[in-house]
């Protein structure tokens, strides 16, 4: 199938602001793009791209004062497929992983290891390492967490998610990676384009969606803890620590979001 992926923001600046934007496709789906998402900004300006530490695609630009739009428009080519499920994956003891994921086991900005050591373990000790912990933890945070936009807030991390029991799917994911990290199985944060298709109406807005990765049975596995089922149309942007690391934007001064529209849509052909 093919999906067509895009978002629209308007802001307005008071001033010139420099920006950065993570918001292209990302690399490991290269071979599937079929009309490349180019960020586009009206007025025109220059913008340069660059990779980060974890390999994201970023885009530098100056925003001039007054109203701009970024927007971007593409096509994804996706094979239709579930999220894999594979509950043989098993647990790498932490002397035998690769030393890529290491990172992936520590504490960051939003996902406070220190503070929840001694709950995961409290929860989730007796569940059999590997797929099966990571379904454990991920049954326990969707449930947990009551779901609203408007408990979403810039600051919160996953001590206080799950302090609160509320918030929006970043949160969900800071939650279940804290957990893991605790558990001793890496896990790193994703943002994306996430579809409804193969859901039942009705649909919510379209949004970015924020999932995790863990790395079990020698690779990387998506899990979604805000959803807790396979999803159709999951379409990676970027991977980080944890949301910190990978903001769709991030504006060095003030402004003002004016609209935003996100659209994952399926191709009838």
């Amino acid at each position: 199938m093919k999906i067509r992926v895009g978002f629209e923001m308007i802001y307005d600046f008071p001033q010139p602001t420099p920006l950065i934007a993570v918001v292209g496709t990302h690399f490991t789906r290269a071979s599937d793009i079929v009309v490349p998402d180019h960020l586009v900004s009206e007025p025109s300006v220059p913008i340069t791209p660059y990779r980060d530490g974890f390999g994201n695609w970023c885009s530098r630009l100056v925003a001039p004062a007054g109203r701009m739009r970024l927007t971007a428009d593409g096509i994804v080519r996706d094979s239709g497929q579930a999220d894999l499920i594979v509950p043989s994956a098993q647990q790498h003891a932490v002397e035998d992983l690769p030393p890529d994921t290491i990172v992936y086991l520590l504490g960051s900005r939003y996902v406070e290891t220190d503070r929840l050591t001694d709950m995961a373990w409290k929860l989730f000790e007796k569940t059999a390492p590997g797929w099966a912990r990571v379904k454990g933890i991920c049954d326990f945070v969707h449930n947990h967490i009551a779901f609203g936009y408007e408990h979403a807030r810039p600051t919160k991390t996953a001590w206080e998610v799950f302090n609160e029991g509320k918030g929006v799917c970043r949160d969900y994911a800071h939650l279940a990676i804290a957990f893991c990290r605790c558990m001793n199985i890496p896990a790193r944060y994703c943002t994306g384009y996430l579809s409804d298709i193969g859901m039942a109406p009705p649909y919510a807005a379209g949004d970015f969606a924020g999932w995790f990765e863990a790395y079990i049975g020698g690779r990387w596995y998506t899990f979604d803890p805000r959803n807790n089922i396979p999803r159709i149309g999951r379409v990676l942007i970027a991977q980080g620590r944890d949301a910190a690391d990978v903001p769709i934007t991030q504006t060095f001064g003030p402004n003002t979001l004016l609209d935003f529209k996100v659209w994952t849509d399926e191709l009838v052909c």
